[in-house]
């Protein structure tokens, strides 16, 4: 079964880059509705689904240099064509988290690394349309982030729509769709977030609707399954309606359910098991589209775990900012096969201080904090000689510094030079055979209910 399994996902994916390759255009989605079922012994797979658009490409182009201007990708941008939009695929992204990945943190982890994907904040649809005179606030972004993938929130399909065709001038690579989110604003009184996954036709047509309305393709993030309505079958319900009724093909897996019962999102980040055999069980049934793994994954090592027994992209969440250096420092060598950084964290911080001051020289309401700036990098040095002692300058100094250059000054003495001008070491990553065995838990085989999941 594995070996079937493995030959028919090479075969697509071989099929995927010599049609890219070539350049090839497939029919938007909107033109054709064709759906077509294949059923094996093996694995029951989609043969064909709505046609989509490549609206981009994954190739071997370099990202934008660091070097280049820092000037944010807002309206002005949307018609510079400068920008190639063709990169390495998302083999590792670094998870949207509200009040992390903000434009600050996303710069200082394309410093550490060219090639991970990067997610900004949920953005509900109703904040773009509502804010349609102060968009940079919410969408701009540096051109060095890309790739970088939108996350849209919101449960109203006019508004999805509108906040899709707005964002569209920003030149994002992706344009993604919480469907995991737990928390009580979201997912219950904001009625959208996990609690979407409960109506998968309507997000079928949230999908079509945000992919009619901009350039990118667009891609679901989800859980396995929400409070009771956790089998594997369910799950398999919910990516197949999508998946035929609109132009998605990515998904990104959170290996966990949901509990709407009055849990905390924390808490439904760990009480809930994680179970890894949903994520390979769709890799098998589904072949032709792409799974992205997210949560429990803390390490590099886990990532290429994963990534050995078949797994098309990896999501690193909490792991890729709470310990940023040995996540993301590796990113580039060990999951891409690139060169390797052999960037310090003290030439990161002087790269991240000029542009700290060049935005704390900026002028207007956006205008944000030497704390605000200084947040990402407060976990740099984890678990290093000095970090607790950074940290306690670190608060002092943000009631005396104004700028990025005078807090370093005041702050990082406490940090030894050993640390500071250290570089990663590439044969510091070990091999870990985490998922070796998940090929012998996977659930039963989907069995399509096609009658009556086309006619929900």
């Amino acid at each position: 079964m594995k070996n079937d399994q493995k030959s028919l996902k090479e075969n697509y994916q071989l099929k995927t880059r010599r049609s890219m390759s070539k350049g090839v255009n497939v029919p938007s989605h909107d033109s054709v509705i064709r759906v077509m079922m294949m059923k094996s012994g093996v694995c029951t797979r989609l043969a064909s689904l709505a046609p989509f658009s490549l609206k981009r490409q994954h190739c071997n182009l370099p990202l934008l240099s660091l070097n280049k201007s820092r000037k944010l990708c807002s309206h002005s941008y949307k018609n510079d064509q400068t920008n190639v939009n063709c990169y390495l695929p998302p083999w590792f992204s670094i998870a949207p988290m509200m009040d992390w990945t903000d434009n600050h943190y996303r710069t200082l982890a394309r410093m550490i690394t060219k090639h991970a994907w990067l997610y900004t904040e949920m953005v509900v649809a109703e904040t773009i349309v509502h804010q349609k005179d102060n968009l940079d606030r919410f969408l701009a972004f540096p051109p060095e982030q890309h790739p970088i993938v939108l996350q849209l929130g919101g449960s109203n399909l006019d508004n999805l729509a509108k906040a899709a065709k707005l964002a569209n001038a920003y030149g994002y690579d992706e344009i993604n769709l919480n469907c995991g989110c737990p928390s009580g604003k979201v997912a219950g009184h904001g009625c959208f977030g996990v609690r979407l996954m409960l109506n998968p036709k309507f997000v079928g047509d949230a999908m079509s609707a945000i992919g009619a309305n901009c350039d990118a393709p667009v891609s679901v993030k989800c859980r396995i399954g929400v409070d009771d309505h956790d089998s594997y079958g369910e799950l398999c319900d919910f990516i197949y309606t999508i998946a035929s009724q609109s132009p998605t093909r990515h998904f990104v897996i959170h290996a966990r359910k949901a509990l709407l019962n009055g849990i905390s999102p924390a808490k439904n980040r760990t009480v809930p098991p994680l179970k890894y055999e949903y994520y390979f069980g769709l890799l098998r049934d589904f072949p032709d589209l792409q799974f992205t793994m997210n949560g429990g994954i803390t390490s590099i090592d886990e990532v290429n775990a994963a990534r050995r027994q078949g797994a098309y992209g990896v999501m690193v969440g909490r792991a890729a900012y709470n310990n940023p250096w040995p996540t993301l420092a590796y990113v580039d060598s060990s999951v891409y096969g690139a060169p390797g950084t052999s960037i310090s964290r003290r030439q990161v911080l002087e790269q991240f201080q000029v542009y700290s001051d060049s935005v704390l020289g900026q002028y207007g309401p956006n205008k944000p904090s030497i704390r605000q700036l200084v947040k990402p990098l407060l976990h740099l040095f984890h678990s290093e000689p000095g970090n607790g002692l950074w940290k306690r300058k670190a608060d002092a100094a943000f009631h005396r510094c104004e700028t990025m250059k005078s807090f370093l000054e005041k702050t990082l003495d406490a940090i030894p030079d050993s640390v500071l001008d250290s570089t990663p070491d590439t044969n510091s990553c070990c091999s870990e055979d985490t998922f070796a065995d998940i090929y012998g838990f996977l659930p039963p085989p989907y069995k399509f209910r096609e009658q009556e999941l086309l006619c929900v």
